[in-house]
């Protein structure tokens, strides 16, 4: 291997791929933790470049400038991950503190008491105590739900590992072992050329590894704008009856109850009419926000068209369903929307069924349906139960 040349290859790699995530960010700048890591295969960048002209540069100039940039690659990966799992950024406070000791310590290993090997070591402290703060930030989820965030925990994980472990190898290296105080000089050479190579494999498997944690980013937004209503962020139609189909498999398998309710906003059509679409829109939300304050987490809430939504109250009974319906009844009522300057009054009618054995999704919401279409027949903003049909 000849290290000049996988340097200058490293070096391009390293332009290549801060170009292409820059451009990937520019036009994708809500990917959390993006700009992060642009900028730290940016200080990659730099300091690849560096190696190639370090001989032109003072020598200070020259540790400093590693030091620099290679404890801000590091520091910024790890706030790109903390932001990508939705984590806070930490107080820059104390990486500058830590940074700047590396710094001084190297400039004084430096002009007072030349020692490379403890420039070495502390080239790799900081370094390698963010890149496993990066990997385990990353390692959580579920490997089968972002198997993309444990592939790269890995990567940068034993990249970091081994910059912490480097200085130790290079000491076994130098070690006296023939008593002459001779180091072994092609076993230290072998090992710098490793050093240049992992550092490059490591670049391009980050790089690819960041590429992967985007993609899986992009395809979980894609995936929930094709579930969520965009409005009110409840299920849409095709996703809740999905999902209700999987609950009431469920419910069949376990033999428990599940009661399905369609709620209808009463008289949305002269709200629309009367205060707008806007304000229209402003009642669907604020429902939303009223009807999820009467559910648990495990309940399931969707918009299936217009003012009308649907919930399923998983390991609940006939009069527990009725109850939250008539809490939600009377929540509605007696919390007028606020659209503006404007108090909207608001009441909702709702229609109950219970799944029968053999139902499907279909079939029991048309049930509740029905019992909702009572509730407007019978005056609105009232709660109707349907009837259970017999079963063999």
């Amino acid at each position: 291997m000849h290290s000049p040349t996988i340097i200058v290859l490293a070096a391009i790699l390293a332009a290549l791929v801060t170009t292409v995530l820059y451009v990937v960010w520019y036009f994708n700048k809500s990917i959390p933790g993006l700009r992060w890591w642009t900028l730290s295969f940016l200080c990659a960048s730099v300091f690849c470049t560096h190696l190639l002209v370090r001989e032109r540069l003072p020598e200070v100039a020259s540790v400093v400038l590693t030091q620099t940039v290679i404890a801000l690659a590091a520091y910024f990966c790890f706030l790109g991950s903390r932001l990508y799992v939705g984590r806070s950024l930490p107080f820059h406070g104390y990486a500058v503190a830590a940074i700047a000791a590396v710094v001084g310590v190297s400039v004084y290993f430096t002009l007072e008491h030349s020692h490379t090997g403890i420039r070495f070591a502390l080239s790799g402290l900081v370094a390698g105590v963010y890149f496993i703060g990066t990997a385990t930030t990353l390692a959580h989820g579920g490997v089968r739900k972002v198997p993309a965030r444990y592939l790269f925990s890995v990567l940068v994980g034993a990249h970091g590992l081994f910059v912490l472990l480097r200085p130790l190898a290079f000491r076994l290296a130098t070690a006296d072992s023939n008593g002459l105080g001779v180091p072994n000089a092609r076993l230290i050479d072998q090992l710098s050329q490793y050093v240049v190579l992992e550092s490059t494999v490591a670049l391009v498997m980050m790089a690819f590894g960041i590429l992967m944690l985007t993609n899986e980013h992009i395809t979980t937004e894609l995936r929930h704008l094709a579930e969520v209503d965009p409005l009110t962020s409840v299920f849409n139609r095709r996703a809740f009856l999905t999902l209700l189909e999987k609950a009431i498999s469920q419910a069949e398998r376990t033999r428990q109850s599940l009661p399905v309710l369609v709620l209808d906003l009463d008289h949305f059509k002269k709200i629309n009419d009367t205060w707008g679409h806007g304000g229209g829109d402003d009642v669907l939300r604020q429902f939303v926000l009223l009807a999820n304050r009467c559910l648990r987490k495990e309940d399931v809430m969707g918009r299936l068209g217009g003012e009308e939504f649907a919930i399923f109250l998983p390991n609940a009974d006939g009069p527990g369903a009725q109850a939250v319906a008539e809490r939600l009844r009377t929540l509605v009522q007696a919390q007028p929307v606020q659209s503006g300057p404007q108090s909207i009054a608001l009441t909702v009618s709702i229609g109950v069924a219970l799944c029968v054995r053999g139902d499907s999704a279909d079939a029991v919401l048309k049930r509740a349906d029905t019992a909702m279409y009572l509730a407007k027949q019978n005056g609105r903003n009232r709660v109707e139960v349907a009837e259970t049909p017999l079963f063999v």
